[in-house]
């Protein structure tokens, strides 16, 4: 088994080993993973925070040892605090990483930080706060910054700000947590999902309070919920069919 770890700010994940192949997902500054496979340009490689699998450009990553990838699993979590911020690296050449990326492997990569780090494990009611760093992030398919997130990519960075866990895509988020009987029961940091005509869980916003969420769909932004689903008041019009609210924390 090789090893590997983000030394790039973002890296897209894709799902065939191609650069035209749809980005299921990235790869922030920081994130180390497994190799599954390594071919000439390409690697399929498993993260280590969510087991999600795509391929990545090989030369987008750097190899470390065994060693290394359980010595990053065994850190306590420290993460970037600020919408973007700078790593310092040789020759003082400086490096923008996100919100959220991982700042185990300063000392390994031989950078230096000196912004804003996430350390500590939040309450639930912090969840909506770090909702709202990302409000207005434009919609990107497979995204997760400020600069481009997609559903579950956004709701997915909200609980990792707050010290929490979350699969990477909606149908995976779907099987955590504890199903609410009533909107009326949810409470602010709960997720909805939402469904299509064929049942399907597409789609993943986190609850507000007074019948509010906040979602990506277009860009992160606030909407109103009522028992059939998402309305958008711009369109008059709902635009996703309510399945199930859930309560992770």
């Amino acid at each position: 088994m090789q090893y590997g770890i983000c030394n790039l700010s973002i890296v897209p994940l894709r799902f065939e080993p191609r650069d035209p192949s749809e980005m299921v997902s990235q790869i922030l500054y920081g994130e180390h993973f497994k190799v599954l496979e390594q071919r000439k340009k390409w690697s399929k490689i498993r993260l280590a925070f969510d087991n999600y699998e795509g391929w990545i450009d090989n030369k987008q990553y750097i190899e470390i040892t065994e060693d290394d990838y359980t010595k990053f699993d065994q850190k306590d979590p420290c993460l970037v605090g600020d919408l973007i911020e700078f790593v310092s690296c040789e020759q003082d050449q400086l490096m923008p990483i996100p919100l959220g990326a991982s700042l185990g492997a300063l000392d390994f990569f031989k950078h230096q930080y000196e912004g804003n780090r996430i350390t500590k494990k939040q309450s639930k009611q912090h969840i909506i706060e770090s909702a709202f760093l990302f409000l207005n992030a434009p919609y990107l398919w497979g995204g997760k910054t400020n600069f481009g997130i997609d559903c579950s990519g956004f709701t997915q960075m909200v609980y990792k700000l707050n010290g929490y866990k979350l699969l990477r895509d909606a149908s995976q988020q779907a099987t955590q947590g504890d199903p609410l009987s009533f909107i009326e029961e949810s409470e602010p940091g709960d997720l909805a999902f939402f469904d299509n005509e064929e049942g399907s869980i597409i789609h993943v916003g986190i609850m507000m309070k007074d019948n509010y969420i906040i979602h990506a769909h277009g860009k992160v932004r606030v909407d109103r919920i009522d028992h059939t689903g998402i309305y958008n008041a711009e369109r008059r019009t709902h635009t996703h069919n309510l399945r199930v609210i859930k309560r992770i924390i």
